[in-house]
């Protein structure tokens, strides 16, 4: 296979990594949201299992070959601190992003029906009052400013990416093995959203928001995708990238020297692989030396 063809595949596996994160994760908030009584109303947990168990399916689709990163916050954060290309970083988001858009538009394809009668219902627009909108993007919860959603964007993709190196590392001899890493990768993200998902509907993931913020722009929600109430459309995206080089800078400089085996950061630089999952695009299959 020539690099040209292996590196298509890893931007389609990125694509449809992403496409089947939104497909499960924005039809579970449409169950929460459209419907009365919701059968999650008084099992939110329920909502952070489906979104957790979307990326568990992902990383087993997707990881043999793009090694499912579905978030340009891990993108980054495995460019800055374990090898991965940089000259891949960009066309990664963007097959991330578009994933986002399409999976956005399967969801809108199976519950259109359904959000205009909700926002009939309510006597709420698309533009105006951004109907139906938390199906699909973010937005801060009750008594939340953009700027402390900003802060708290920062805080849980910091605790993501610090569970994820942690998870991922071959030296960590407690890390789960190869085939369970991306069942506790999924429950991480359930974790994450059932202990502070009500802040700002914890996206901790720019392709996550910004993908079906593009399609509800072009799909009539207007201003209230971009720039949408108090400016917010950028916070999804600027805070995940900040706080996942925190919490990933936080495990490889301040736990990951001291694991067993791990090498001396004089000898990182020049030192083989010493074993796969080394290899920065595989961060959903951790192996031990």
């Amino acid at each position: 296979m020539t690099p040209q063809k292996k590196f298509l595949g890893e931007l389609i596996c990125e694509m449809f990594a992403v496409i089947i994160i939104i497909l499960f994760g924005d039809s579970v908030a449409a169950m929460y949201t459209l419907y009365d009584p919701s059968p999650y109303k008084t099992a939110y947990w329920g909502v952070c299992i489906v979104w957790g168990l979307g990326v568990t399916i992902a990383i087993y689709a997707t990881g043999a070959v793009s090694g499912t990163h579905a978030n340009p916050a891990v993108t980054i954060a495995l460019a800055t601190y374990r090898g991965f290309s940089w000259k891949k970083v960009p066309a990664y988001c963007a097959a991330q992003i578009v994933g986002g858009i399409i999976g956005a538009a399967l969801v809108y394809a199976l519950f259109g029906p359904v959000i205009d009668h909700f926002n009939a219902t309510h006597h709420l627009t698309r533009a105006l009052d951004g109907g139906a909108a938390g199906v699909f993007f973010t937005h801060p919860g009750d008594y939340i400013t953009a700027r402390h959603a900003f802060f708290d964007e920062t805080v849980l993709t910091a605790m993501l990416l610090f569970g994820i190196f942690a998870i991922t590392c071959q030296f960590n001899t407690q890390a789960p093995q190869a085939n369970t890493s991306a069942l506790i990768i999924g429950l991480l993200v359930a974790t994450i959203g059932a202990s502070a998902g009500y802040l700002d509907a914890w996206a901790i993931n720019p392709a996550r928001d910004l993908g079906p913020r593009i399609f509800c722009y072009f799909a009539g929600w207007g201003s209230s995708a971009f720039p949408a109430p108090m400016n917010y459309w950028w916070v999804p995206i600027a805070a995940p990238i900040l706080g996942g080089l925190i919490g990933a800078g936080m495990y490889h400089t301040l736990l990951r020297p001291f694991m067993p085996n791990a090498p001396l950061p004089t000898a990182e630089v020049t030192a083989p692989t010493p074993v796969p999952l080394a290899d920065p695009n595989h961060f959903g299959t951790p192996s031990h030396p």
